[in-house]
């Protein structure tokens, strides 16, 4: 994994070169009539999910669903984050990452520190639009908002189990707020853990 906060400017070309077994994560996008698009995939580079990367994978993508289920009038994205952190500390549990014994609010700050950013953003003329607009509106009918919970182990991360270490996931997809329930936009960009093998290895 490529710890891509760590840099100065992500969005440019660096020099490294891809590894078998490692992953690929990809943030990426597109503007059409003035409105933009922003979606995430991670991927094995050889086409193959090594054990852990594939329990951390759809560890993601499990909480990814279940907030996007949540996209809904009325509903804030400070209260998608907060039960995105809850769903992620049960994750870590269930994954041996958190200790075990360990308090519930030190999974908690845990979660925290392996996903340092918020469940999403408010989508439109601009990929952040508009930063200025609080997370704690209530969504409203024909907002578009991104949903991207992700874990980010480094892998100098002594206190987890050394088979996560280095790892990282995100799964970003945009979605329509309506009132008959969230529309995700993004939905035919394959992210089943399965799908995505039968891509990389068919290509």
């Amino acid at each position: 994994m490529i710890e891509f906060y760590d840099f100065p400017k992500p969005n440019t070309s660096h020099p490294w070169s891809c590894q078998d077994g490692e992953m690929v994560l990809l943030d990426g996008g597109c503007e059409y009539f003035g409105y933009v698009s922003d979606v995430t995939r991670t991927w094995p580079i050889n086409g193959r999910f090594t054990g852990p990367q594939s329990e951390l994978y759809q560890a993601i993508l499990d909480v990814q669903k279940s907030c996007l289920s949540l996209c809904m009038p009325g509903i804030t994205l400070d209260g998608i984050y907060a039960y995105m952190l809850a769903l992620i500390s049960k994750k870590l549990s269930e994954l041996g990452i958190a200790n075990a014994g360990s308090k519930q609010l030190d999974v908690y700050k845990g979660a925290r520190k392996l996903c340092p950013h918020h469940v999403g953003h408010y989508l439109g003329m601009d990929v952040h639009d508009t930063p200025d607009m609080p997370r704690s509106l209530p969504l409203q009918p024909g907002m578009v908002l991104t949903i991207e919970p992700g874990i980010y182990i480094p892998e100098d991360e002594m206190s987890v189990p050394q088979k996560f270490r280095g790892l990282g996931v995100r799964i970003e997809d945009d979605v329509l707020v309506t009132e008959e329930g969230p529309v995700v936009l993004s939905a035919s960009c394959p992210k089943e853990l399965l799908d995505i093998q039968e891509i990389c290895l068919r290509s």
